[in-house]
């Protein structure tokens, strides 16, 4: 007989719904503090989503021609952001319906599309549903799980450019107004995007229940399709959303900083809208996907585990959704870690902005380890059984608190480590800066070391906590492990989110003329977002890690491997072509990169050479060119990638079998996970040495600028180089390897009984 929880199944049943509705009703709060912020009688344009009226000018000069100004730019991003989504989620949606079909004929096949009840894969003593069902219902949690991660990302675009100027008129007041206002922006989105992936899977779960009743192992396989739905959504939207923000960027940097030396976001450079529009849905709604569909696969790897372990067998529901309890008590943590930041303590001046971030990180892990101790205090038993490759290992409930604890503090750690590396307060960025002085190959030199060097503690960070989560409770530890990773993501979206909104307040108030105090502020509130957004990759990344190996696990089990064998010829050639993908993968991003921003820089140039009242201020540039030349080379360079992605597991599947493709998740895994944080903290370290000799604040940044100087622009160059690395390869490996894994383990029962058509011919 099972053992007894503290917490009754109905008590869990009230707890999960809940805990997610308040976690949306504080992102509405959050959202009534932001448009809050005064306006005036002045309607902006309606195409803006919003209609909404102005901010009125508050210190006594009611300077309404640049509060217009404002308005006007806010609602060309918005716009611009807006008509991009859209035309990237009709291509998606095409894909989606496409790929939901073959998820449906290729499950439904296992049995020949039988309607009798199967034999359970786990126990052959017992009847399960038929393997139709579950490519059935596989199939409407993959839309779920799809249309959940656009949503996200939609809304996440939406409120950011709701923020942009609305932060940009409050630096006019302090660097604390303005620095409250993107971080109550954020804090919407994180809120809005926990607590929506939440509800939804706690929802999807109980109306799959009605139909499967005791059968869970058929239930939350059929789950799995719900990671899946969130992680190919957030492929094309990272992949899409990256080449988007870097094409703009590069070429805005190269022909206005480098060969005109005009400020960046100035509003005479062509492609100043579309790099604005860039960072809403490269660094905003690509990022919102990316980190939901994470939080959905380690979800569903916990679930699929557990599903087949003592929670599943004896129905112990509490148990059973511990990784959903975990993540509610996630939402109240980081809903008390928040209040710290906007209510608790107040930033007054610039050299606060960085500290009161970081604190949000250690706040939310130290108060989330205490509440995961409460979590598994009162949803396990004693003492349980977990499946481990064939046979069930018995695990005591400290043993699991300490999974979760391993992996959260392990996240904290990467975070640390990826701020050390890529904030110019430290001297690694400092050296990459002080080698611009010799010129911008020295600068790539001294870069890239920084991102190869960087890699070495994460790594560390993250075997450990395989190694213990995976001692003390096998591949269900992993999954946990990665879930308490991601079980402050809340706290995480709102740092990471922060970052692109002061980003674009500085472009606002660079555009809108505003004086050179306000720029330095809204520069300030940028420089530390830019570090948070680091943060937000190396977290991101390492969850990336963790959940790929619990999928990765829950894989291997399914398709009935009894173990992996790297000697073996079919797995060797696996691991080999595996750790290629990701090569393959980031050249196809950084070359479509290179070439759209090729087409940028040919066009910004076209304009300032055709043009000469642009330079004098007397003509308006052509923006609406430069965000169509992005538009369409995003939209049309990000179907190969994905196809890469989506196509590898399925062709290796069914040509070569399971185990090759055992080889293959593990080597994309090893490689990817490497070259994800290399290049992102190279990126990252290229961009804060530019701003360091930009800002100028110490005796050495003095010596190597100002702007326009050749240090100046050999740090130009370095950023240039790293931002596709850091804002579209990098972010984009952690999607590769999760969704290769999650869609595995979907696919499983078909390879299992159908695979490895060529080793059958020969």
């Amino acid at each position: 007989m099972a053992e007894s929880t503290l917490l009754t199944d109905l008590g869990t049943q009230i707890i999960i719904p809940v805990c997610a509705l308040v976690g949306i009703a504080f992102a509405l709060l959050q959202w009534y503090f932001v448009a809050k912020v005064k306006v005036s009688s002045e309607k902006s344009d309606a195409k803006n989503g919003f209609s909404e009226p102005l901010i009125e000018e508050e210190d006594g000069v009611s300077d309404h021609a640049v509060v217009r100004k404002c308005a006007e730019i806010q609602a060309a991003i918005s716009e611009g952001s807006t008509s991009f989504l859209y035309t990237e989620y009709k291509y998606v949606g095409v894909f989606m319906v496409a790929f939901a079909v073959v998820i449906f004929v290729f499950l439904g096949s296992v049995e020949g599309f039988s309607t009798k009840p199967q034999t359970c894969t786990y126990d052959a003593t017992k009847l399960c549903k038929p393997a139709l069902a579950t490519a059935a219902f596989s199939t409407v949690a993959f839309i779920l799980g799809a249309v959940t991660s656009v949503i996200s990302g939609f809304l996440g675009m939406k409120i950011a450019t709701y923020a942009n100027a609305r932060t940009t008129l409050e630096a006019r007041k302090g660097v604390g107004k303005a620095f409250i206002v993107a971080f109550r922006s954020g804090a919407v989105m994180g809120f809005l995007l926990a607590a929506n992936g939440l509800l939804v899977l706690y929802i999807v779960i109980n109306l799959f229940k009605l139909y499967y009743g005791d059968d869970w192992e058929g239930l939350f396989e059929a789950i799995t399709g719900y990671g899946l739905g969130g992680s190919s959504m957030a492929l094309f939207g990272r992949v899409a959303g990256g080449i988007y923000t870097k094409a703009a960027d590069v070429g805005a940097d190269l022909v206005g900083k480098v060969e005109r030396n005009i400020p960046e976001d100035d509003p005479r450079n062509p492609a100043v809208i579309a790099d604005n529009v860039g960072d809403n849905v490269g660094d905003i709604a690509g990022m919102g996907s990316d980190l939901f569909g994470s939080y959905a696969e380690s979800s569903c790897a916990a679930l699929v585990v557990a599903s087949i372990s003592s929670f599943g067998i004896n129905h112990e529901f509490t148990a059973m959704l511990y990784p959903l309890l975990v993540s509610s008590v996630g939402i109240i943590v980081c809903l008390l870690t928040t209040l710290f930041a906007t209510d608790f303590f107040e930033v007054k001046e610039v050299d606060q902005i960085e500290p009161a971030l970081k604190k949000q990180l250690v706040i939310s892990t130290v108060l989330m380890t205490v509440g995961i101790a409460l979590v598994s205090w009162i949803a396990l038993p004693s003492s349980f059984t977990i499946f481990n490759f064939g046979v069930q290992k018995e695990v005591k409930s400290w043993q699991l608190f300490l999974c979760v604890a391993v992996g959260l503090w392990a996240g904290l750690i990467i975070g640390f480590v990826t701020e050390y590396y890529t904030s110019n307060a430290y001297s690694p960025v400092q050296d990459v800066a002080d080698s611009c002085r010799t010129g911008a190959a020295t600068n790539v030199i001294f870069g890239l070391a920084l991102g190869y060097k960087s890699v070495i503690i994460p790594i560390f960070a993250i075997a450990i906590s395989i190694f213990v989560s995976f001692s003390f409770a096998a591949m269900y530890g992993i999954a946990v492990a990665a879930l308490g990773m991601l079980s402050t993501i809340a706290t995480g979206l709102a740092i990471d989110a922060y970052g692109p909104i002061s980003d674009n307040a500085g472009g606002i108030a660079e555009m809108a003329g505003m004086s050179a105090v306000i720029r330095e502020r809204t520069d300030a509130l940028d420089a530390a977002g830019n570090t948070t957004a680091a943060i937000g990759k190396g977290f991101a990344i390492g969850s990336a890690a963790l959940v790929s190996l619990a999928l990765f696990g829950a894989f291997v089990s399914r398709a009935a491997i009894s173990k992996v064998d790297v000697l073996t010829p079919k797995v060797f050639i696996g691991l080999l072509v595996g750790a290629m993908l990701p090569y393959w993968f980031s050249a196809m991003t950084m070359k479509s990169v290179g070439s759209a921003a090729l087409k940028m820089v040919e066009e910004v140039r076209r304009q300032f050479n055709t043009m000469p009242g642009i330079m004098l201020g007397t003509q308006k540039p052509d923006y609406a060119t430069c965000v169509k030349i992005s538009t369409d080379a995003s939209i049309k360079e990000m179907i190969a990638p994905g196809a890469l992605v989506m196509l590898t597991p399925l062709i290796v599947g069914v040509f070569f079998g399971v185990e090759t493709l055992s080889g293959v998740l593990a080597g994309s895994l090893v490689s990817g996970v490497q070259i994800a944080i290399s290049a992102s903290n190279t990126g990252g370290a290229w961009d804060n040495a530019k701003k360091y000799i930009e800002a100028g604040a110490s005796e050495h940044a003095r010596t190597l600028g100002p702007k326009g100087s050749d240090a100046h622009k050999a740090a130009v160059i370095g950023d240039t180089v790293g931002d596709p690395l850091k804002d579209t390869s990098g972010p984009s490996l952690n999607i590769l390897i999760k969704l290769m894994a999650v869609e595995s383990l979907v696919f499983a029962p078909f390879f299992a009984t159908h695979g490895g058509l060529l080793f059958k011919l020969f």
